[in-house]
C-alpha cells in the first residue's frame, strides 16, 4: 500500500515528548499498513526518558526518536485525514488548524512531565497512561475498520 491510500494521521502534545510520541508508536503497531502516522508538539524538546521505558516495556523502542513542530509541518502544507490531540483542554485549543482535514479528535490523557514519586512510581503511572492510550487506539482502529 502506497503512503497516498493509508489514512494519514497526526497526533500532537505539548512537547512532543511522550504522549504523542507513544500515540504514534502505537498506532504504527496496532494499524499496521493502513496508516500513515506522524506526531508533533507545540513547544518539541526531548523524548521523555518515562515514555521511552514504559514503551520498552511492552517491546517498543522509541528511544531514537525526533520530535517534531506541529508549526512546521502546518507551514508545508501536510495534509492529514486526522489530528488527534492527546494534551489537556486547555492545549488542544492551541492546534492549529490544517487544511483539508476531514476530522479532527481530542483525546486527553495525563502529562508524564506532571507525574510525582519516586521513579518506580512514575513508571507505574506512565505505564498505565500508555495503557489507556493503547485502548484508546485500538478501540479507535476497530471503529475504523468495521466503516
Amino acid at each position: 500500500m502506497s503512503d497516498r491510500e493509508k489514512t494519514r494521521v497526526l497526533f500532537v502534545c505539548v512537547h512532543n515528548s511522550a504522549r504523542s510520541q507513544m500515540a504514534e508508536a502505537l498506532l504504527k503497531e496496532l494499524g499496521g499498513e493502513e496508516y500513515h502516522v506522524e506526531s508533533a508538539g507545540f513547544e518539541p524538546s526531548s523524548v521523555n526518558p518515562l515514555a521511552v521505558e514504559t514503551m520498552r516495556q511492552i517491546g517498543i523502542d522509541i528511544s531514537r526518536n525526533e520530535t517534531h513542530s506541529v508549526f512546521d509541518f502546518f507551514k508545508e502544507g501536510r495534509l492529514y485525514e486526522y489530528v488527534i490531540t492527546v494534551c489537556d483542554d486547555t492545549d488542544e485549543s492551541r492546534c492549529p488548524i490544517f487544511p483539508g482535514i476531514t476530522e479532527r479528535l481530542h483525546w486527553p490523557f495525563p502529562d508524564l512531565a506532571a507525574l510525582s514519586g519516586s521513579q518506580e512510581e512514575k513508571l507505574t503511572q506512565a505505564a498505565e497512561i500508555r495503557d489507556e492510550i493503547k485502548e484508546r487506539i485500538s478501540q479507535w482502529v476497530e471503529e475504523k475498520s468495521l466503516t
